[in-house]
C-alpha cells in the first residue's frame, strides 16, 4: 500500500465532498428563493382607508371554544393608518386601539340589506 496514493485519493475525496456540499447549500437557496417568490405572490394585498368598516380576528378564540363560533369580532372603524400595515381602530363606543393589518378584513353590510321585506306573500293565499 502506498501511502502517498492513499494520501491522496483522501483528499480527492473530500474536495468531492466539499463540492457536493457547495452544489447543496446552492440549490437549496435557489429553492427557497422560489418558494419565497411563489408564496409572495400568493399573499392579498390590502390596502386600508380610514373610514372603511373592518371585522377583528379573535385570537383568543380558543379560550371559548365552540365549532360554529365566528373568528371575527364586530365591526370596527379604521381611524388612522401607520407604517409596516399598522391600523388603528375605533368601537362604537369611541374606544381606540392599534392592530396589525393583517389580522383584520373588510367588513360587507349585506346583512342589513337582508332584513328589508320587498315582498310578502302568505301560503294560505297561494
Amino acid at each position: 500500500m502506498d501511502w502517498s496514493e492513499a494520501a491522496e485519493q483522501r483528499l480527492n475525496g473530500l474536495n468531492e465532498l466539499d463540492e457536493f456540499r457547495l452544489k447543496a447549500y446552492e440549490s437549496s437557496t435557489l429553492y427557497k428563493e422560489r418558494m419565497k417568490k411563489y408564496h409572495d405572490n400568493k399573499i392579498e394585498k390590502r390596502e386600508w382607508m380610514v373610514g372603511d368598516l373592518v371585522l377583528l380576528l379573535n385570537s383568543m378564540l380558543r379560550l371559548f371554544p365552540g365549532k360554529l363560533k365566528s373568528k371575527w369580532t364586530l365591526p370596527y372603524l379604521v381611524t388612522q393608518l401607520f407604517y409596516h400595515g399598522l391600523v388603528e381602530l375605533e368601537t362604537k363606543e369611541g374606544v381606540r386601539f392599534k392592530v396589525n393589518g393583517q389580522r383584520i378584513k373588510f367588513y360587507f353590510r349585506h346583512a342589513e340589506s337582508a332584513n328589508e321585506v320587498i315582498e310578502s306573500c302568505h301560503l294560505d293565499e297561494v
